[in-house]
């Protein structure tokens, strides 16, 4: 749906011939890819095999048939064909010319535009969804809304991760602080992916909006599994939960669920009972590391490796950092200092 999206956006030739077709109050039905499968479901029409521009398609439209585009939507191939797909593929729409785009999209995986003459509106079929195109207005005010919703969510995930920080620093960490950053990393994530559909719909009508996403959502996807390895428990005979399946396990949280600091534990791997969202746990480190300037990822793994957790990696001296393999005295003040500032720096914004 996002690829198809992005090829029927404001700024692209298909959506102004679109947009031409009604303005000029006829309808229009265009399969948007073309195969054997597509050629079987033609019948009468013309095989044209001639450029795609967006004034020949308003002029083809007016033929009252379907319209064939090349895979790549640079050619049109056919024009004021009737499209017969199979009867029996179930639809809910009623209109025909909607029934026919549903039914050959789900006969043929190609995308399929309906322009409704009555109704005035583009209806994009893929893979049994429909989706109306709207006005970018209008998608852009909830846009907007959706955005200054993820700059205060944001605000509160910066709060709780300095937090996390500090609490690392002291070793003061429980579960509940690790599933509480979790909550605001993946709540952040949602509200991000679903704004980053509105981009792909505005098309060039959401530069602006794109600029202020990638500023926002920078380095929550790096953070968000960087808590997931710092905290993930070891593996026992009980349970074993990877990385990549903790991940997936938040991912598949509902919005309800996402609220519930027990339930985001239980997706870390923890039982999620009142008992153990007070337990303490320790970062293995990898969290506060990536914040060293300049720190390949292989040399945080084999520190980490090494030390076994982020209270012994503060306590190394330069000498115990230069017994890591790659890491030579440079490197080892460069990771001595940049967790000495960093130290300082969480303590001073907890308590200052």
């Amino acid at each position: 749906m996002r690829a198809s999206l992005s090829a029927v956006a404001p700024g692209t030739a298909l959506r102004d011939g679109l947009e031409r077709v009604l303005r000029g109050n006829t309808g229009g039905l265009i399969v948007l890819g073309s195969d054997k499968t597509v050629e079987s479901l033609c019948s009468g029409g013309f095989v044209l095999d001639v450029e795609f521009t967006a004034t020949r398609l308003r002029e083809l439209c007016k033929l009252d048939g379907g319209i064939v585009l090349s895979s790549d939507l640079t050619k049109i191939i056919r024009a004021g064909v009737q499209l017969v797909p199979d009867p029996t593929i179930p639809t809910e729409e009623t209109g025909t010319r909607h029934r026919t785009a549903d039914r050959v999209s789900k006969q043929v995986g190609f995308p399929v535009v309906s322009v409704s003459q009555s109704m005035r509106l583009i209806a994009l079929y893929v893979d049994g969804h429909r989706r109306v195109l709207e006005d970018s207005a209008a998608i852009l005010s909830r846009a907007n809304q959706a955005l200054a919703t993820l700059e205060r969510y944001k605000l509160r995930l910066d709060e709780v991760a300095g937090t996390l920080s500090a609490l690392e620093i002291e070793d003061l960490v429980t579960v509940r602080d690790v599933s509480a950053v979790a909550q605001r990393l993946e709540m952040v994530r949602r509200i991000a992916t679903e704004i980053a559909e509105y981009v792909v719909e505005l098309g060039t009508d959401g530069r602006l909006l794109a600029l202020q996403l990638d500023e926002l959502i920078a380095g929550v996807e790096p953070e968000r599994e960087l808590v997931v390895r710092d905290y993930v428990p070891e593996p026992t005979a009980k349970r074993s939960r990877t990385v990549d399946e903790a991940l997936h396990e938040l991912n598949v949280l509902t919005h309800a669920e996402l609220l519930e600091l027990s339930t985001v534990a239980r997706a870390l791997g923890y039982t999620g009972s009142p008992e153990t969202l007070d337990s303490a746990v320790s970062p293995r480190g990898f969290r506060l590391l990536a914040k060293v300037p300049r720190l390949p990822g292989a040399i945080i793994d084999r520190l980490v490796d090494h030390f076994g957790g982020l209270q012994k990696l503060l306590a190394a001296s330069v000498d115990d950092l230069q017994t890591v393999d790659g890491v030579g005295e440079a490197r080892a003040r460069s990771v001595r200092e940049g967790l000495s500032r960093l130290a300082e720096s969480s303590i001073l914004e907890r308590y200052v």
